[in-house]
């Protein structure tokens, strides 16, 4: 594919430092908000934090709009906000839009202690930069946007009468409303030309800028014995964790039969095991009916992270791996356990995703044959180059998400960068299986 055009500087402003390798190029009026079809109404608002802004301590150069739909795109904004810490210039607000979703966002913005401004008040007010990891309602901002994705590439797609289109990468995800954001993120350079085919009109705007999960991932591997430790699983031990993306064709529909064999067929001095619900699951379904379901096997040993808490350095410890098509189980291949496939249907995985590569490279499991044998199965068939074939996929940019992503928004807040170069910071070790039994959303953060 032929590389993107750098567009020329308006004269009113400071022409930009040049990307960095690897990067798209960006749109050159970044203070804009570009493509906006309708204006909306409503007067602006500054927004001041404090009541009316009379109390506050520092006044920020700029102010940041993090919009959080739901518990999975609050975890990877916050991997966002993360480069942004430490900098007295810059002041950020959370907002939750209504999503079907999003009944976990408020709670777990209450434990982060951020503030947080009603989204019919944030939909008048005026910030440098918003940042959102979905589409809904964002076109409505009185804000630069930039678009990120929220899981692991693009691994799923949608079948219409009109056709197959790729999950994420569509025109009603990247211009909602018809507006063009002032930038989209992407993870690799293979998602550009299905950026053409799609939504052409996004190709000047888009970055790639690589995975923040991958590199904390990548970045925490050495802290693999410490993560178990801290679990609560001995050397003697094999750590088995199922995993469930959300939907009628994931592998928790399997869940009813699988949990049973993870406790009867598992000898308990030489496996823990544990379960990862996507959080869409729980929304969907409510906390206690989730728990309702799988209760029974909670009881007997099967410990359920909660929604909330953070599910990589699980990954991290794991033995061995069962999982589907959904971002989880692909970020598993950065691990080096094996794995079983419960779930990979072929209608719903962008064929040309990593994801389908995983769909033909993993052992599916068995309903019958006994769960133990299929393990080791798994274990003795992995070949470790098949994998990191299949994870280098997720991003062409590794170890780089953090400079690239930082270049991009103090581009767009017209701000220098910090002095020092970003770091990948490794990720703080998991709280202990036992202590998992919380109700509800309850989960450190």
């Amino acid at each position: 594919m032929q590389a993107l055009n750098t567009i020329a500087p308006s004269p009113s402003l400071p022409s930009p430092p040049p990307a960095p390798p690897g990067r798209a190029a960006a749109t050159s009026r970044p203070a804009a908000v570009p493509g906006a079809l309708t204006a909306p109404t409503a007067a602006p608002v500054p927004w001041q934090p404090g009541p009316g802004g009379q109390w506050v301590t520092l006044a920020a150069r700029r102010k940041i709009l993090a919009v959080v739909h739901t518990v999975p795109y609050a975890k990877r904004l916050l991997d966002v906000l993360a480069l942004l810490k430490e900098d007295f210039r810059l002041q950020t607000v959370f907002t939750a839009p209504p999503h079907a979703f999003g009944d976990g966002v408020p709670s777990f913005l209450a434990r982060l202690g951020s503030p947080v401004l009603p989204w019919d008040e944030a939909l008048r007010t005026d910030f440098d930069l918003a940042l959102a990891a979905g589409p809904r309602g964002v076109e409505r901002l009185r804000a630069p946007l930039i678009t990120l994705p929220h899981g692991a590439n693009y691994v799923k797609r949608v079948i219409t009468a009109a056709g197959s289109q790729v999950a994420g990468l569509r025109p009603a995800d990247l211009t909602p409303g018809g507006r063009l954001p002032a930038a989209v993120v992407v993870p690799h350079h293979a998602d550009l030309t299905e950026l053409a085919r799609s939504c052409p009109d996004v190709l000047p705007l888009t970055h790639v800028v690589g995975d923040p999960v991958h590199d904390r991932i990548t970045a925490s591997l050495p802290l693999r014995s410490a993560y178990r430790a801290a679990l609560g699983v001995t050397d003697a031990q094999k750590l088995v964790v199922a995993i469930s993306t959300w939907g009628p064709s994931s592998s928790f529909g399997r869940f009813e039969t699988l949990l049973p064999r993870l406790i009867t067929e598992l000898p308990p001095e030489e496996y823990r095991t544990a379960v990862l619900v996507h959080p869409n699951i729980w929304s969907g379904h409510s906390p206690w009916q989730v728990r309702t379901w799988l209760g029974r096997w909670i009881e007997r040993g099967v410990a359920l992270l909660p929604p909330a808490a953070d599910w990589r350095s699980v990954l991290i410890a794991a033995d061995r791996l069962i999982g589907d098509h959904g971002s989880v189980t692909l970020y598993g291949t950065l691990t080096g356990a094996p794995m079983l496939l419960a779930a990979s249907p072929e209608h719903e995985i962008n064929p040309a995703s990593p994801a389908a590569a995983l769909a033909v490279t993993a052992p599916a499991l068995s309903p019958v044959e006994p769960l133990a044998g299929q393990l080791e199965y798994a274990a003795a068939e992995y070949r470790p180059e098949e994998y990191a074939a299949i994870s280098s996929r997720i991003t062409s940019e590794p170890g780089r998400f953090n400079r690239n992503m930082r270049f991009l928004m103090y581009r767009l807040l017209r701000l220098g960068q910090p002095a020092h170069p970003p770091a990948t910071v490794p990720l703080p070790a998991p709280h202990p299986m036992d202590s998992w039994a919380a109700t509800g959303w309850e989960a450190p953060v």
